[in-house]
């Protein structure tokens, strides 16, 4: 089992959860870190190649690979719960959905209140 985002993950469909989450933690932070540990993750997250592949390409072991990946995601998810970028853009999406999908059955308060709460996001 792996801890993301405070829960436990099994394997399959939920490591997929997983990377989807390391990935948009990675949109919103990857500035922030060096340009190795970037270069790590997107051989690794977006480009999907194996340890062995990194560590072949970058002429080091594996394990060095494998702990850069691990530290990473752990700074990358320091990131989130500090500054929390990820957390208000799933709200943003959310709320954005209601408005949508709900448009038509809102009263006037609830869409105010809606987009009052959109707006104090930010």
């Amino acid at each position: 089992m792996i801890f993301v985002k405070s829960y436990y993950l099994t394997w399959g469909e939920d490591m997929l959860e997983k990377t989807t989450y390391i990935n948009y933690l990675y949109d919103f932070y990857q500035a922030l870190l060096t340009p190795k540990q970037r270069n790590y993750m997107e051989m690794y997250y977006l480009e999907d190649y194996s340890l062995g592949e990194i560590s072949e390409s970058s002429n080091v072991s594996r394990q060095a690979v494998y702990d850069n990946i691990k530290r990473t995601e752990a700074i990358l998810e320091s990131y989130e719960e500090k500054l929390q970028l990820h957390k208000k853009f799933q709200k943003r999406l959310e709320l954005l959905e209601q408005l949508e999908t709900k448009h038509s059955e809102l009263t006037d308060e609830a869409f105010s209140s809606l987009l009052h709460e959109l707006k104090e996001l930010d």
